[in-house]
């Protein structure tokens, strides 16, 4: 809901969705749960109308009289627009250009542009606010994912993907990292703890300045998903471009995946309980008897027998079928092997795999 408040936007003070780059200053005026939700990326949360605030302004809005609404909405917001400039305004240049956007570019933006360019600053209003920015994010990611050649990054459980990944970006290879974006490591033990997940909106949001920041005429390295990562769901475009691309396949000796594992999900080791109650989500597909005896190896400590039996009954035949069945380039895959865990070892099975992009025939790295 835009406040109900006189605002006038200067003459030529809005502009659209094209001259985000040329504002990198971003101020988003919605409520504090509308910018956690999502945001344009770089914009710094200054409401001019916070959550309650809001809800009261609704409230008179519905109660009594929009004339009643406006009174007050209009007191708050001069309220919160002093408190804008005065914390977070004084000291910038004259020449500063911040863009402000609201829900659709109304009222609640207008008053702080208005504000600021009766100061003398050159802000600008996003025209048609957050609702038009969100509808380039939607059907940016309908075109723009297609635009790069990705070299897709497969290996069993525990393989070393990720670290790859980013040894890969550490050597100067184009990555793209979802899980990163996602907050999600894309298995049942695959969240991070302390770290939630992002909205669905506020992923895409960063996929899509992920995407822009990437140049099509260089390979892009990206690591093997399925259609969720956690709770968000890759676009469709991205995820069809990835499946149709050549890959790479890492084949890690099982003890160094082991061991993998053991560094990447100490928090569960830790917490055998926690442990357990996700192990307990597996006896649909493996049965209590099963499901039983692993809880018991994780609460005993008995942790290099639990991932190998993992391995070996759950995430392999599970991660075989999925790759075979999504991406039908992978027999053509180059084989990479880590020489172990170090950091040193997987860069320099980076710099092996680069070289081997792009050459016509398969071979083994390592």
């Amino acid at each position: 809901m835009n406040a109900n408040v006189p605002a006038r936007a200067a003459q030529g003070a809005k502009v659209g969705i094209e001259a985000l780059a040329a504002h990198p200053d971003r101020i988003d005026v919605r409520s504090p749960s509308e910018f956690a939700d999502d945001h344009i990326p770089g914009a710094v949360s200054l409401p001019v109308l916070d959550d309650a605030e809001r809800a009261e302004v609704g409230t008179l809005h519905a109660r009594e009289s929009e004339f009643a609404a406006k009174q007050r909405g209009a007191a708050i917001v001069a309220h919160n627009i002093a408190r804008i400039i005065e914390r977070h305004c004084q000291g910038k240049p004259r020449d500063w250009a911040p863009l402000v956007y609201c829900w659709r570019g109304g009222k609640r933006s207008g008053a702080l542009v208005h504000m600021l360019r009766e100061i003398g600053w050159r802000a600008v209003q996003l025209e048609g606010g957050y609702r038009a920015y969100r509808r380039h994010v939607v059907a940016a990611l309908e075109s723009l994912p297609t635009r790069f050649r990705y070299v897709v990054i497969c290996g069993l459980t525990g393989s070393g993907k990720s670290r790859l990944l980013a040894a890969l970006a550490d050597v100067g290879a184009q990555v793209l990292d979802l899980e990163g974006l996602a907050r999600h490591r894309g298995s049942l033990l695959g969240d991070l703890p302390d770290d939630p997940q992002p909205s669905q909106k506020w992923f895409e949001s960063q996929l899509l300045a992920a995407l822009e920041g990437l140049d099509p005429a260089l390979p892009v390295f990206v690591e093997s998903e399925s259609r969720k990562i956690g709770t968000v769901q890759l676009p469709e475009a991205l995820l069809a471009t990835m499946r149709a691309s050549a890959c790479v396949r890492v084949e890690t000796p099982l003890p160094l995946r082991v061991a993998l594992l053991k560094e990447e999900y100490a928090h569960f080791l830790a917490d055998a309980e926690a442990l357990a109650a996700r192990l307990a989500l597996l006896v649909p597909l493996h049965g209590h008897a099963t499901v039983e005896r692993w809880i018991a190896a994780a609460r005993a400590g008995d942790f290099d027998a639990l991932v190998g039996e993992l391995l070996g009954r759950h995430y392999d035949p599970m991660y075989t079928r999925s790759i075979e069945r999504n991406f039908p380039r992978i027999g053509e895959a180059h084989v990479a092997v880590p020489a172990g865990l170090a950091v040193d070892a997987f860069r320099a099975l980076a710099r092996a795999v680069v070289r081997a992009v792009g050459q016509p025939a398969p071979e083994t790295v390592a």
